[in-house]
């Protein structure tokens, strides 16, 4: 069963562009992996330096096993603790419905 990933960021405000550059390959890197489902990053219109990624996956256990040590994070994981002004605010989440937009004809 997919699980889906909310996680919140608190960056540091000389660090905001640094922080979206890094992120921003670890989601290039991602979109081609076997297991990814997809992926948005939110912006907190009042506070630019917060964030909200949304991140969903076929499987947990392959994100904790296989993902999470991909060599393409290590730099990202290696600056957090720089990047970030308090600690990143994780939660999992299940699908239970899943709704779009109907086009009309």
């Amino acid at each position: 069963m997919s699980v889906t990933y909310l996680i919140e960021f608190d960056v540091k405000p000389a660090e905001r562009e640094r922080f979206l550059q890094l992120l921003g390959g670890v989601l290039d890197a991602m979109r081609h992996e076997a297991m990814f489902v997809d992926a948005a990053l939110h912006a907190d219109p009042a506070n630019d330096n917060r964030f909200l990624l949304h991140e969903t996956w076929k499987s947990h256990e392959d994100v904790l096993t296989v993902q999470l040590a991909r060599p393409y994070r290590e730099a990202w994981h290696a600056a957090l603790p720089d990047l970030l002004a308090g600690e990143r605010k994780i939660s999992m989440w299940q699908k239970l419905r899943d709704d779009q937009q109907v086009a009309s004809a």
